[in-house]
């Protein structure tokens, strides 16, 4: 962000202006290879920092909440709701007063402004880091995955013993005193139990022990459910890009003196999330409570479907909305670059408001189900598959943008994505995605059918052992459960 600032600051960073009266598609200044390196340094190295915090800040979070613990049990149920309340409460000051500064008062306060607050948010976080839950290292997740995923294919000739006890396992001490999870063997991805199979050396990537080859299938069987994430990732990306193209044809005057900023639009969606999550939160989910005796209301999978099933009806409504606006534009030969439709920018308000809606129910519950179906000492790499997901997207729409437009160029009488957006043909463009949203929906359903959760291991009464957080009565909770245990 500080690179950014001083690109936007500086005169010798930033890319000389156009002359008084001068188009910005007629100027012929441009920024030197200087300039834009410096620029995107900043755009790549937030993408990095980006890609470090996003996972794990929020495993972190969750963290702080100890599961033996009823009360503390009930509030993590809530946790990752708030998460994003904090953080989309944020996207509505930059979707709003950020983009008023840098559109009114100058892009060296509008950059300025977040670099401050950003460095504000590390001060508050290093002044609390005493006071924090740690959990201890564990290693690496990616060499615990290779191990078994190697020794399975090293063994796939070797056949599985019928009895799951023939299988290598720690015994329940060395859990106990590494403070590790013991997981129980599932019938799950059973050809993976090859990697637990005591045959030939010992070394780790011959042979892994049953908990390490679950943690393994549990990773493993996300995978398909992240598959079906991507497309509703993708809508995401709509929502600041296409979606506010439309408001720019648009009349977007509030009054004689007020036009609302394109970029601003997106702060319906942010408005209607926030207010959409509170909803949720307390109403929605004690309601629900009530009939389907499920501590969160609904299961993790079943939000996400309803938020699914909401994005194939955003995109139809876009569809509606753009139909609206291309035959203002046909009656009225409003054919121009330029030209404004006359139509209020708030026909458009409908699919922003589903569109925070729907995030209540996908975004909330991806990360929430990606971290709650990750195993113990893989829960950051479990919410990693959150910003995978959001990454995936984001390349997935420019790619099938870019490519239905060329194609459309090419064999359709008129392209459905031109610069010039009032000869374009949207529609067409939102009923290809409701129809790719559909088919994703089906593979969706077939998916989460065959999904099984795993275990409570805070309630379940298998022998196992349970990792503690560094807490006197936690750990003296789960040294009693260990010694029960291992007596009986």
């Amino acid at each position: 962000m500080s690179l950014l600032t001083l690109a936007v600051s500086l005169p010798a960073l930033r890319p000389p202006s156009c002359d008084h009266g001068i188009k910005l598609e007629d100027c012929e200044r441009r920024a030197t290879p200087f300039q834009v390196a410096i620029f995107y340094c900043g755009l790549y190295i937030i993408a990095l920092g980006t890609g470090g915090t996003k996972p794990n800040i929020s495993t972190m979070g969750a963290d702080q909440f100890d599961e033996f613990e009823p009360k503390e049990k009930t509030q993590k149920l809530s946790f990752f709701n708030w998460w994003m309340f904090s953080i989309f409460f944020g996207t509505l000051f930059s979707n709003t007063i950020l983009i008023y500064i840098q559109d009114n008062v100058g892009w060296a306060l509008g950059y300025g402004l977040p670099t401050i607050g950003l460095a504000f948010s590390i001060l508050v976080f290093l002044t609390g880091t005493k006071f924090y839950r740690h959990k201890l290292p564990s290693g690496s997740p990616f060499s615990r995955i290779a191990h078994v995923l190697v020794a399975y294919i090293r063994k796939w000739r070797v056949p599985i013993p019928d009895d799951p006890k023939e299988l290598h396992e720690l015994s329940l001490e060395e859990y106990t005193n590494s403070e590790k999870v013991r997981i129980d063997h599932s019938t799950s991805l059973g050809f993976l139990d090859k990697a637990a199979v005591k045959s030939g050396p010992t070394t780790p990537w011959m042979l892994c022990p049953v908990t390490q080859v679950e943690e393994t299938k549990q990773m493993i069987k996300m995978v398909p459910i992240l598959i079906a994430t991507f497309l509703p990732s993708m809508m995401l990306a709509q929502g600041g890009t296409l979606f506010v193209k439309q408001g720019t044809t648009l009349d977007r005057s509030i009054g004689p003196h007020f036009d609302i900023p394109p970029a601003c639009l997106s702060a319906f969606v942010t408005i209607f999330m926030l207010i959409s999550l509170v909803l949720y939160d307390r109403y929605f989910v004690p309601v629900m409570r009530k009939y389907t005796k499920n501590p969160r209301g609904i299961t993790l999978l079943q939000r996400l479907g309803i938020g699914l099933v909401l994005h194939i009806i955003i995109l139809m409504t876009a569809f509606f909305a753009e139909r609206r606006r291309l035959s203002v534009i046909q009656e009225q030969k409003l054919f121009g670059k330029r030209d404004t439709v006359p139509l209020t920018i708030f026909i458009l308000l409908p699919q922003f408001a589903l569109a925070g809606i729907a995030d209540t129910f996908v975004e909330v519950a991806k990360i929430e189900f990606f971290y709650d179906q990750a195993p113990q000492g893989m829960k950051s790499l479990g919410t990693s598959y959150f910003t995978t997901s959001l990454g995936i997207g984001s390349f997935l729409s420019s790619f099938l943008l870019k490519r239905v437009a060329e194609f459309t160029k090419k064999h359709a009488k008129r392209g459905w994505i031109l610069d010039n957006l009032n000869l374009s043909h949207l529609d067409y463009y939102y009923l290809f995605l409701a129809c790719l949203s559909f088919l994703n929906f089906l593979f969706f359903l077939v998916i989460s059918k065959y999904y099984v959760y795993n275990a409570d291991t805070t309630e379940s009464t298998g022998d196992f052992a349970v990792e503690t957080l560094p807490r006197k009565n936690s750990a003296q909770a789960y040294k009693d459960a260990s010694n029960s245990l291992l007596m009986s």
